[in-house]
């Protein structure tokens, strides 16, 4: 029997320990991969990267405001306290005015309108919600100077706001049903009656001032010198310049009637305008704010699966390996020592 002295059986008992560390090591170091790292599942709208949408569906770009809502009110229908008179021939409907003057003294049978028209940038009647603390201003002068609502003739937003009636007039668009118009309101107005039949009516060039000047544009005028209002024109395609509307009119005794109508239309606001960030687009078009997010995301999701970091893993390798070698010398030297 084999007689171990008490210093060779601690050497003996220590390389066991480490042989059987070793082994064990190496089975960790061969069984090991690194960590793989697994993007989050995408949902369907960050797959997609859709638009934002308006109330109708319609695609609205990134900071960029929709357009205004159209402001839809039907004419007065006869028996409704504005509704004012229609020519028994059917050449023309008339509608209660809260502007609707004579003048004091009465000098004769001539009438009138002048008018405002605002459109939003989709071509619909709009009443300037979203241009408040603005105006435009008519001047008229001599030639109405006794109109109360003259001198100038200024129409202020929005205009349901600002007045009794915001619409007043149905000046644009047919209807087989109606002699004038399509049967909804599209201006407001102010009305002339009792001026001299064979009297002159001027009005100067409108100016728009106020807080949200910018964004409404001047479209142009459509003046009709005729006893009845045509409206089967197109405001926006058929109002020309200042110059080529008249800037006034003067009356035929026979046909003593004269409208005109100022056609604004609203611009629709650039990005800028309407406080969107820069989103950072490089020469290609590509977004780099989206890249380094995706970026950001990927190594986010790398750490999250491997707490200690890849330096850990550098340090830990091979280790089975070493006390798996350094146990096999300390059996040989031991066993050396019987």
């Amino acid at each position: 029997m084999v007689q171990f002295s008490a210093s060779t059986a601690v050497v003996l008992g220590f390389g066991v320990v480490l042989l059987v560390a070793g082994t064990v090591g190496l089975v960790a170091d061969v069984g090991s991969e690194p960590p793989v790292a697994e993007a989050p599942a995408s949902t369907d709208d960050e797959a997609n990267l859709t638009q934002p949408t308006d109330d109708t569906g319609n695609d609205t770009e990134e900071g960029i405001d929709p357009p205004e809502e159209p402001y839809i009110e039907a004419v007065p229908e006869r028996g409704d306290p504005y509704f004012e008179a229609e020519a028994s021939d059917g050449s023309w409907i008339s509608y209660i005015n809260p502007r609707d003057e004579y003048r004091d003294p009465y000098l004769g049978d001539g009438s009138g309108k002048l008018c405002v028209s605002l459109y939003n940038a989709d071509g619909e009647v709009v009443v300037g919600e979203t241009v408040p603390n603005t105006m435009v201003t008519v001047p008229t002068g001599d030639s109405l100077d006794w109109h109360s609502h003259a001198d100038p003739f200024v129409v202020e937003f929005p205009l349901t706001e600002q007045y009794e009636r915001p619409l007043d007039a149905d000046q644009f668009g047919t209807d087989p049903d109606l002699p004038q118009g399509d049967g909804y309101l599209d201006s407001h107005c102010m009305e002339i009656h009792g001026m001299p039949s064979d009297g002159t009516i001027e009005y100067g060039e409108a100016t728009i001032d106020g807080e949200y000047a910018d964004r409404i544009e001047l479209v142009g005028y459509i003046q009709q010198d005729a006893q009845s209002w045509d409206s089967d024109v197109d405001p926006l395609t058929d109002a020309r310049s200042y110059e080529a509307a008249g800037g006034g009119w003067t009356y035929d005794p026979e046909h003593s009637h004269g409208q005109m109508v100022v056609v604004l239309q609203l611009d629709q606001p650039e990005p800028d305008e309407a406080g969107a960030d820069d989103t950072g687009t490089d020469d290609t078009g590509h977004d780099d704010s989206a890249t380094d997010e995706t970026q950001s995301t990927d190594d986010s999701v790398t750490e999250s699966n491997d707490p200690d970091g890849a330096d850990g893993d550098d340090s830990l390798a091979g280790f089975g390996v070493l006390v798996a070698v350094v146990a096999v010398l300390v059996v040989v030297l031991g066993a050396r020592s019987w």
